[in-house]
């Protein structure tokens, strides 16, 4: 048996507030609601390629501070290490005859590069572009910046060490960015490149897919705080107890923002 429905008696502004809800829901025609149906997001694949520029009077601890992070993490992810230079020539530290050194090209690191920029695999994921002295020379920069740029768009992230950030900002990937470098060479890196945001106070800055890091040993720091983001923090902090490092894991601790308010001179250290 059928059972009769209420009906309302009376306008719907004769009717309590509740009343005149239930009116216009039993008394209205709706159409049903369509929800678009939201993809999930394919997750950001695992880097395993990662790429260091060398060049001449390369910052040794620019490129080996972040190795070792990024070697103790090997062991436990898989990944590749690619070690560039314009030519399979061997690339040292040392300054060159004219430079501030007293010692010159007679003490430095040599390293043997991987790959050159013509040869750099296609499928890079992670560029670190150190500084040093070299990084200060027009005919280091030119090239670097010209791989950076060219390198840039194909990778998934890009970080700079010390002063390398000025070969990254005369590629033109900052531009619009935020970014910091090396607190000693601080006011020339800035002056050349005025379309960045850089932010002076900060150990390393995040802007996107690029980090940046203050210098030479904040390198390291940011290296951490990179893996960190890509691989958990625990692994950041396993990373860093194994290489018995204190890690620098807050962005904004800059004591050498202070101590370099000039540049530094490097023919009078």
């Amino acid at each position: 048996m059928a059972v009769a429905q209420p009906r309302w008696v009376g306008t719907p502004e004769q009717l309590t507030h509740r009343a005149r809800l239930s009116f216009r829901l039993t008394n209205t025609t709706h159409k049903p609601i369509m929800r678009a149906q939201t993809q999930p997001t394919a997750a950001k694949p695992v880097p395993k390629k990662i790429g260091v520029l060398v060049f001449p009077a390369f910052e040794p601890l620019d490129v080996m501070g972040p190795i070792e992070a990024l070697q103790t993490l090997s062991w436990t992810n898989k990944l590749e290490l690619c070690v560039i230079a314009p030519t399979l020539d061997t690339v040292s530290s040392a300054l060159p005859e004219t430079g501030p050194s007293v010692s010159g090209p007679a003490f430095g690191v040599r390293l043997v590069p991987t790959h050159t920029f013509a040869t750099v695999p296609a499928d890079l994921d992670v560029l670190i572009v150190p500084g040093g002295y070299g990084a200060m020379l027009p005919a280091t920069v030119a090239p670097a910046a010209e791989f950076v740029k060219k390198t840039y768009p194909g990778l998934q992230y890009l970080i700079t060490i010390c002063n390398g950030v000025a070969i990254a900002a005369a590629a033109g990937v900052l531009d619009g960015k935020t970014a910091t470098g090396d607190k000693a060479t601080w006011n020339a890196i800035t002056s050349a490149a005025p379309k960045v945001k850089w932010v002076k106070h900060a150990r390393y800055a995040v802007d996107g897919n690029i980090w940046t890091s203050s210098g030479v040993s904040a390198g390291i720091d940011a290296t951490l705080a990179w893996i960190k983001e890509v691989f958990g923090e625990e692994r950041a902090r396993k990373t860093a107890n194994v290489i018995e490092y204190e890690w620098k894991d807050d962005k904004s601790w800059d004591p050498f923002a202070y101590v370099w308010a000039e540049d530094i001179d490097l023919n009078n250290l």
